[in-house]
């Protein structure tokens, strides 16, 4: 990447508070990418949805959180991007009570890096009723 992407705490800031999120993340330079919202349905899906392209979504958020996090992968590596180059993700969960479990395996596919984030409550997701969580994330490339 050509841009750098710098990670900007407040006055406040407590290394010792583990975040899944950076207060604010300053980029210089770089093209901005725009992923679509994914969730653990398959990226290309019909539409009308057809049901059974839903059987085998788990029913756990931590399985759902790992398949959306895939197809966040799969969005990246089509323009030569990492999870290092995110550096804003607006996260849906149809449940906030199961927050930390998206954070647990977020911890995998992010490790250090931290982007914004924001954490948003819902009712129901579009897509399907068995979905728990969407993602919608930015990135930085070359």
């Amino acid at each position: 990447m050509s841009g750098k992407i710098e990670v900007v705490h407040t006055s406040e800031y407590d290394p010792s508070v583990n975040l899944p999120y950076a207060p604010a993340v300053k980029v210089t330079g770089g093209s901005l990418l725009f992923l679509a919202g994914v969730n653990a349905a398959r990226v290309y899906h019909s539409h009308p949805h057809i049901e059974s392209e839903f059987d085998d979504i788990p029913d756990d958020m931590a399985g759902q959180t790992r398949m959306a996090l895939e197809n966040v992968r799969k969005g990246l590596e089509a323009c030569g991007a990492t999870f290092s180059d995110i550096v804003q993700v607006t996260r849906y969960l149809t449940n906030a009570d199961e927050q930390d479990q998206m954070n647990e395996v977020w911890w995998e596919y992010f490790g250090d890096h931290r982007p914004g984030t924001a954490t948003i409550e819902i009712s129901r997701l579009a897509t399907h009723e068995k979905l728990k969580v969407e993602l919608a994330a930015i990135a930085v490339v070359d």
